[in-house]
């Protein structure tokens, strides 16, 4: 009997074009539908047809929701003969996997179930292209869930294509239904999660979703953007939504483009932003250096992916801290967070315009595949709201447009609010914005531009620290997308011994976390070869990081992998 009362992990694995992508967005919106806490996230390789993919769904209880990636498969389904290969080293003893007859592989006879998935399309459609709809079934079925729900939804989802289309997709998947609870009978698979009624109003939200929705409520009015994996549905979002919020959308030419058009509506007074990868922010930081000295904020979005050149254009990593950190000729200073969760995603993208706007910067928002590409379910109370407050005066004769003030920043007016000449320049320039070459301006303009660092220190925003971070004596700490499996690897430890703390925002960092990090020794976890983030961390607050946890293949970090490091840690404490 195989029993699952906390989470089951299910990974649905075949080739691109098979409709692996498809399985994942009915099931998610089917299970939410019925009450239970779902997560997703997927790998897939840089082609259109063919390779191997795959996609994991965790299907949780709603009151111990999982927001991470597992090596552990409870239930594979493969839909060619490649994905049990390709998956081979995450199939364990207790992992069931279904597939066609003969395409298990050498898995353990007792641990596959052969299942017409290609017989089932044939018979309901005439044609392979059903096989998704019947793993949708089987999937149902074994787990329980009121095949109305895959009824309501493959009506929805196929209404264009007609009726008959419709009527083919459905019993194709009720074909699959019917195998999936005999075989849940047969094999006694016992699958004791627990839907919730309250929770079926959730949202369904992925990475890119959210970052979207963050940046509309922070007023985001103009977005020029070159399209490049993983980011490029950020501007997709956006431009599917211009009409409704009033959003300009520039497909630009390329990112050198894309970065100066948003330069130009800042300076006209616009909330703008760009989206990328790193290969194309690459082009953007002269860009960044301009916004540098003329003091005209920008959002950046970067959705990080393992370089260098084109390194792996579909994977995950961490690498762009530094380069992010960095970008950009001379010095001058920006803001950079990292999202580690949809509700932050939402909540940092408003920060990043606030802070944009407010300090007269470039502020980084870094993301990356993984997280992106991630679906999870959320309370719509849980995403956070920051009002939006226009940081434009409006000038007069007198104006000038860098008037050095205590804190450095200067009044930020834009062409036409007002009666004053709004003048900038890429040159070092003078209060009224006009070319010079005296050392003695020169001094005092990089004074007035770095003043500002101090308030947008004191102001940034604290980590996340896990509830027993007081009294542990190692703390780990994360960045970005790695919090789920950090938070979950600690939970399931349960060591009183370690801690966790997570940074949605890496830079410029409060200076209280110095408080929160003395007496323990610290621990990074990052997506990156070298440990970017703890360096940083080590430089800004003159603190020891005493290991590092890196990983840099191109694979997000799994919870059990985690767990197994910090076993290691929480051994040495004894």
């Amino acid at each position: 009997m195989s029993q699952h009362s906390k989470d089951v992990s299910i990974v649905v694995g075949g080739s691109a074009g098979q409709g692996v992508q498809t399985v994942e967005a009915a099931l998610m919106k089917i299970l939410k539908d019925a009450g239970y806490g779902v997560f997703a996230c997927k790998e897939y390789m840089s082609r259109v047809r063919g390779g191997s993919n795959s996609v994991e769904i965790r299907v949780s209880s709603t009151r111990s929701p999982r927001r991470a990636y597992v090596r552990r498969i409870d239930f594979l389904f493969a839909m060619d003969a490649a994905a049990v290969p390709h998956l081979g080293w995450r199939i364990g003893p207790d992992t069931l996997v279904f597939a066609e007859a003969g395409q298990a592989g050498d898995v353990a006879p007792g641990r596959r179930i052969d299942t017409p998935i290609l017989s089932f399309a044939n018979e309901a459609g005439g044609s392979p292209l059903y096989a998704n709809s019947v793993v949708l079934g089987v999937v149902l079925g074994i787990l329980n869930v009121p095949f109305s729900g895959a009824e309501s939804y493959l009506r929805r989802a196929f209404s264009r294509k007609g009726d008959d289309i419709v009527a083919k997709n459905i019993d194709a998947a009720r074909k699959g239904y019917e195998f999936g609870k005999h075989t849940s009978f047969v094999e006694d698979i016992a699958v004791a999660l627990s839907p919730s009624e309250d929770r079926k109003d959730d949202l369904l939200l992925d990475g890119t979703t959210a970052l979207g929705i963050g940046a509309v409520a922070g007023g985001c009015d103009f977005i020029s953007s070159y399209p490049m994996s993983p980011a490029t549905g950020v501007l997709a979002f956006l431009a599917k939504e211009a009409k409704r919020f009033g959003i300009v959308v520039d497909q630009a030419e390329d990112e050198i483009s894309a970065i100066n058009a948003g330069l130009g509506a800042s300076y006209a007074g616009a909330r703008a932003m760009v989206t990328t990868s790193g290969g194309g922010f690459d082009l953007m930081q002269e860009g960044v250096s301009l916004s540098g000295i003329i003091e005209t904020p920008i959002v950046i979005h970067i959705g990080q992916r393992p370089g260098p050149a084109t390194g792996l254009p579909t994977r995950t990593e961490q690498g762009d801290l530094n380069l992010a950190l960095h970008a950009g000729h001379g010095e001058f200073v920006r803001a950079i967070y990292a999202p580690g969760t949809v509700p932050e995603a939402v909540g940092v993208m408003q920060h990043a315009f606030e802070t944009a706007d407010r300090y007269q910067v470039p502020a980084f928002v870094l993301s990356d595949q993984y997280f992106l590409d991630s679906v999870a379910t959320v309370d719509e109370g849980d995403l956070p709201r920051i009002p939006v407050a226009r940081h434009i005066s409006e000038t007069d004769e007198g104006y000038l447009r860098y008037a050095l003030t205590e804190d450095g920043l200067s009044s930020r007016g834009v062409p036409g609010y007002g009666k004053g000449l709004v003048c900038v320049d890429s040159d070092e320039h003078d209060e009224n914005g006009r070319i010079t070459e005296s050392f003695e301006v020169r001094r005092v303009m990089m004074e007035k531009r770095w003043k500002r660092l101090e308030a947008m220190r004191e102001s940034a925003i604290l980590p996340s620290p896990s509830d027993n971070l007081d009294a542990a004596e190692t703390a780990v700490v994360c960045w970005g997308s790695n919090r789920g499996a950090v938070e979950e690897a600690l939970g399931r430890l349960g060591s009183v011994k370690l801690g966790g703390l997570h940074f949605s925002q890496v830079f410029p960092i409060n200076p209280k976390v110095k408080k929160m990090l003395k007496g323990k020794e610290i621990v990074v976890v990052e997506n990156n070869h070298t440990g970017q983030f703890a360096d940083l961390l080590a430089r800004e607050l003159g603190v020891k990081v005493s290991r590092r946890i890196l990983k840099s293949t191109g694979e997000p970090f799994s919870v059990e992998e985690l767990m197994d490091e910090l076993k290691l840690e929480s051994k040495t404490k004894n």
